[in-house]
């Protein structure tokens, strides 16, 4: 075990701070990097202040990991140490179960082991995440980064980017479709990106007007005001598909009813407390589908960082040092931020 330099969170309401962990070393399937970006994502915040219940601490967050590979087991095929490497949401799965045989670990049947908060069948703890300034992980759960991208701008991809682009892939967003995406934050604003990547005609919903050029720029076709009943009048009965990124409780009987018959909405934003229930006859004429969607498999995260990386697309973000995820995380509840933060993990040393 080797004692690593992380930032931690000692309690549900303590502020975040400078922490050792022990890291194992690099068994013979394993690569370890060197962080040098770590984006924030609501769940390390949800995480850190108990609000899903389950947070063991110290808790140490982040799965938006990306760095460069320092050394790698003798095993280790995909992988060499100087290449640059990401990490997402998971670090393991029983890899046996059905969904794991089809390259959907995320659904582990078995439980699939998170990058942080999960527990560590190597320390017998929990594993630790990428507020952190290295990390030891299997080569089957790490991800090849391209060099086209702006590294802090990959670092959000890891989660924000493939929990929108799986349920972008599986309902078919392209050409000849009309996608809406409800929400302009950290989800929101890579929905927009990608499903005006795969060709669909895109309409952003958000409630800001601020947000209105911001949503034309990343790609939105149109953009609608979804406090206004007559706006969202004009697109009912016509969206093939919904990606409704928000994580606040919100009446989904007002994105419904703009679904074509068997159109569908997936939920990928988790709110504390849960949605309104819709109204069924609302799903039943018209054979809509109320549906959800978590990350990707391994193999659509790769299929995602390389979409990316050949279109050019990079999360918006603000790059923070270490000492200051405190403030934003309090910036992220007021919304503050544009599109993600992203610590620089030179910060912390």
């Amino acid at each position: 075990m080797t004692k690593t330099l992380a930032y931690a969170a000692s309690s549900a309401t303590a502020p975040l701070g400078r922490w050792e962990i022990e890291r194992r070393e690099p068994g013979p399937r394993d690569v370890q990097i060197e962080i040098a970006y770590c984006g924030v994502c609501h769940s390390d915040l949800h995480t850190v202040r108990s609000d899903w219940p389950g947070t063991v601490y110290p808790a140490v967050v982040g799965h938006e990991i990306v760095g460069r590979i320092t050394a790698t087991g003798s095993g280790v095929t995909q992988f060499h140490a100087g290449d640059l490497a990401g990490v997402g949401c998971m670090v393991d799965s029983c890899r046996a179960c059905a969904s794991c045989r089809e390259g959907l670990e995320q659904y582990c049947e078995n439980g699939s082991v998170l990058t942080y908060n999960s527990p560590d069948k190597h320390t017998g703890g929990v594993t630790y995440g990428g507020y952190s300034n290295r990390i030891v992980v299997d080569e089957s759960f790490v991800l090849r980064v391209s060099g086209k991208l702006a590294l802090a701008a990959t670092a959000p991809l890891l989660c924000a980017g493939i929990t929108t682009y799986s349920p972008l892939r599986h309902w078919g967003a392209g050409p000849g479709k009309k996608v809406g995406i409800v929400g302009l934050g950290g989800l929101g604003h890579m929905g927009v990106k990608l499903a005006h990547a795969f060709g669909a005609y895109t309409v952003l919903f958000t409630t800001s007007e601020s947000k209105v050029e911001d949503g034309r720029k990343l790609g939105a076709d149109e953009v609608t005001i979804s406090r206004d009943s007559g706006a969202m009048r004009k697109h009912r009965g016509s969206l093939d598909f919904i990606l409704n990124t928000v994580a606040a409780p919100h009446n989904l009987d007002a994105f419904l009813d703009l679904l074509k018959r068997d159109g569908t909405m997936c939920l990928v934003g988790a709110p504390g407390t849960p949605h309104p229930p819709p109204a069924v006859f609302n799903l039943i004429f018209k054979r809509r589908a109320l549906a959800g969607s978590l990350i990707g498999g391994i193999a659509e995260t790769q299929e995602m960082l390389d979409f990316c990386a050949e279109r050019g697309i990079e999360s918006q973000i603000e790059i923070i040092p270490i000492r200051k995820i405190d403030e934003a995380y309090e910036r992220m509840l007021r919304s503050d931020v544009k599109y993600r933060f992203v610590i620089d993990m030179e910060s912390l040393k």
